[in-house]
C-alpha cells in the first residue's frame, strides 16, 4: 500500500459498498458525441438534470472531417451524432468545444493542454484511451455510457477497485527511440493482457525523462495492455507544462497547488501488487506486425517463428499473419507501404510533428505515399504554424490538415483503403480498425516519417 494510486483512489471514495465497490466521486467528466447521447436520453426519461454541469466539458472528435470543418458534415451518421452534441449540451447547459471552436480537438489532446486535466483529480470519459490524462498524475480511464450517465447525474460512480503495478523503465532511450517505442516495447513483453485488472504506475529514470508529450502518449497506451489505466506521478515536468495554461490555477492558487501536487508520490515503503522493471538500453524503434497492439517487433527485427509462440496462441497468430499479408520469420525492413498516418490522441501533439518535420526536412514524400498529418487540436495546428512547421512539411510534400480523430478509426472520411498498408502513429491495429480490410503498422512519428520518405518499412535511426 501507500502507493500514490491508494492514497489518490482513497481519497475520491464516498463510500463503500456492499459487494466491494466503491462509489467514487470524479472531478472532471469529458464527454464526446459517439458514447453519451444514449446517458443523455437516460437524464431527459428520469427527468434530472446533471448534478455538477461546471465539471463536464464536451466535444466531437470522432466523427468531425479533417478538412472543410467550416461546410456541413456530408456523411449523414456522423453529422448527426455531432448534431446531436450540440442539442443535447445546449439544453443541459454543459461546456461545449464545437467544431471550428479553437478549443476543439481530441478530447485526450484538449484536455491537458488547456489545464483542465490536473494532477490528483479523478476523470473519466465514455473512452478507453482517457487513460492518457494520467500522464499528469490523475487517475483516469473510460468508462460505458450507462456509467456516463451515473456521473451526469450524481458526480460519482461505481467502481471495484483495481490492483497496483508498477513499471519501471530504468536507464536511457537510444537515439531515435521514442515514448511509442516505448510503449510498444512493453506491450511486446507483457502482452495485451499483462496489466488486465491493474492500474499502472509508469516509473524509472527513462520515464522520468521522457517530456510531457512523451508521457501522455505512454500513459495513452495503458489500456491497450489491458490496464484500466495509468499514470506518472507529478514533477517539475509536469508543474512546468501546466503553467500559465487556461484552467491551471492561477497566482497565490498556483503556488498553493504545486505545494499539494508535490506530495503526490508513491511513498518509499510503497507496496505495489505486481512490479515490472526494463531496461531503455534494449529498447528500440519498434513496428507491429499483426492485429493487436502487442504483436511488436524492432523495426530491424524478424516476425517470430511459430514454433516460438505458446501453442494456444498459433492459430490466433496465424489467422492475424493471414490478414495482414505476412510471414513467419518475415523481416518487415523494406516492405512496401501506401499510407501514412500521423495524429490520434497517441501522438497528434506538437512534439510529434516537430519529430516528424525533423526527419522529412530537406526530403521528398515517396511517390504513391498518401500521407494524412491531423493534429490532436487546434491548439497544435495553431503551434505548427506559429512555428513554421507547416512549411517545412509543405516543401517535403506534406499537407497539414484539420484536427479530429481521423484515420484512428474508421468513423470518418479518413479510413485506408482494403489490403492497404498504413504506417500509423495511432493506438490500434485491430483487423478492420482503419478501414474494411486496412492493414495497419503502429509505429512513432519518426518511424512513421521515415517510411513517408522511403516509401518502405525504414528504421528512422538510418535517416536521422
Amino acid at each position: 500500500m501507500n502507493t500514490l494510486f491508494d492514497k489518490t483512489w482513497d481519497a475520491h471514495v464516498v463510500q463503500h459498498v456492499e459487494g466491494g465497490l466503491d462509489q467514487l466521486y470524479i472531478d472532471r467528466l469529458y464527454c464526446h458525441e459517439v458514447t453519451s447521447p444514449q446517458a443523455f436520453d437516460g437524464l431527459r426519461a428520469r427527468g434530472i438534470r446533471c448534478l455538477r454541469p461546471e465539471k463536464i466539458i464536451c466535444m466531437p472528435d470522432h466523427n468531425t472531417p479533417t478538412h472543410d470543418q467550416d461546410k456541413p458534415i456530408e456523411d449523414p451518421v456522423s453529422k448527426k451524432q455531432v448534431d446531436t452534441l450540440a442539442a443535447n449540451v445546449a439544453e443541459f447547459g454543459l461546456t461545449h468545444y464545437g467544431m471550428m471552436d479553437p478549443r476543439n480537438g481530441i478530447i485526450h489532446v484538449v484536455g491537458p493542454e488547456r489545464g483542465l486535466s490536473l494532477p490528483g483529480m479523478t476523470i473519466v470519459c465514455g473512452d478507453s484511451h482517457t487513460s492518457t490524462h494520467g500522464a499528469m498524475g490523475a487517475v483516469a480511464f473510460g468508462i460505458g455510457t450507462s456509467e456516463v450517465e451515473m456521473v451526469m447525474a450524481s458526480q460519482c460512480i461505481l467502481q471495484p477497485k483495481p490492483k497496483s503495478m508498477r513499471i519501471r523503465v530504468e536507464g536511457t532511450l537510444g537515439e531515435g527511440v521514442t515514448a511509442k517505442d516505448m510503449a510498444l516495447y512493453i506491450m511486446k513483453q507483457l502482452t495485451t493482457s499483462g496489466a488486465t485488472g491493474y492500474f499502472v504506475e509508469y516509473a524509472g529514470e527513462a520515464v522520468r525523462n521522457l517530456s510531457m508529450e512523451g508521457r501522455l502518449t505512454l500513459c495513452n497506451l495503458s489500456i491497450e495492455m489491458g490496464a484500466r489505466g495509468g499514470f506518472i506521478a507529478p514533477d517539475e515536468t509536469t508543474f512546468a507544462y501546466l503553467k500559465g495554461r487556461e484552467h491551471a490555477p492561477k497566482g497565490e492558487q498556483w503556488e498553493q497547488a504545486v505545494a499539494r501536487w508535490k506530495t503526490l508520490r508513491s511513498g518509499d515503503d510503497a507496496v505495489f501488487d505486481r512490479e515490472v522493471v526494463y531496461d531503455a538500453s534494449d529498447i528500440s524503434p519498434m513496428v507491429t506486425y499483426g492485429t493487436n497492439p502487442g504483436m511488436g517487433i524492432p523495426v530491424n527485427g524478424r516476425i517470430p517463428e511459430v514454433e516460438s509462440i505458446p501453442e494456444e496462441g498459433r492459430t490466433s497468430f496465424l489467422k492475424s499473419l493471414s490478414y495482414m499479408g505476412f510471414q513467419p520469420g518475415e523481416v518487415l525492413l523494406g516492405k512496401p507501404v501506401d499510407y501514412v498516418f500521423l495524429g490520434a490522441c497517441t501522438n497528434g501533439r506538437i512534439e510529434d510533428f516537430r519529430a516528424f518535420a525533423s526527419l522529412v526536412k530537406g526530403r521528398k514524400k515517396a511517390p504513391g505515399i498518401t500521407a494524412w498529418l491531423v493534429p490532436g487540436s487546434w491548439e497544435v495546428r495553431r503551434q505548427i504554424q506559429e512555428e513554421g512547421l507547416d512549411k517545412i512539411l509543405g516543401e517535403a510534400g506534406f499537407a497539414v490538415r484539420q484536427p479530429g480523430c481521423s484515420a484512428c478509426l474508421a468513423m470518418n472520411d479518413d479510413k485506408i483503403p482494403a489490403g492497404k498498408y498504413s504506417v500509423s502513429t495511432s493506438n490500434r491495429n485491430f483487423e478492420g480498425r482503419q478501414g474494411p480490410g486496412a492493414r495497419t503498422l503502429l509505429a512513432s512519428p519518426l518511424t512513421a516519417a521515415a517510411a513517408a520518405v522511403t516509401g518502405v518499412i525504414t528504421d528512422p535511426r538510418e535517416l536521422l
